[in-house]
């Protein structure tokens, strides 16, 4: 472990108010608390990296998306034609019977 001027100064400070070694003991546990608590930091930091990741499949999805949505707009238009033709033809043939 890796002793600190504000560790030393922590333990100096405690030294006198507890003695030795309840001040050694408390320094160490504040200490791992201190590291334990940066560990888990760690492990939830966003890098540069993961936001870069995380565009180019953003990126990807949206260009799914549009490849879809044209898709289905040529669909619909296909429906609508294959109604509307039928559908004019219908009304020709009321018109041409009279």
């Amino acid at each position: 472990m890796l002793i600190t001027t504000t560790d030393i100064q922590l333990y100096e400070i405690l030294k006198q108010k507890l003695g030795n070694k309840e001040a050694e003991a408390l320094v160490n546990f504040v200490d791992a608390r201190i590291k334990e608590s940066n560990d888990q930091n760690l492990k939830t930091i966003t890098t540069k990296e993961d936001l870069k990741n995380l565009e180019l499949k953003l990126t990807q999805q949206i260009d799914e998306t549009k490849l879809k949505i044209a898709e289905t707009k040529t669909d619909i238009i296909r429906w609508v034609f294959a109604f509307f033709i039928p559908l004019m033809l219908a009304i020709i043939g009321l018109y041409v019977k009279k």
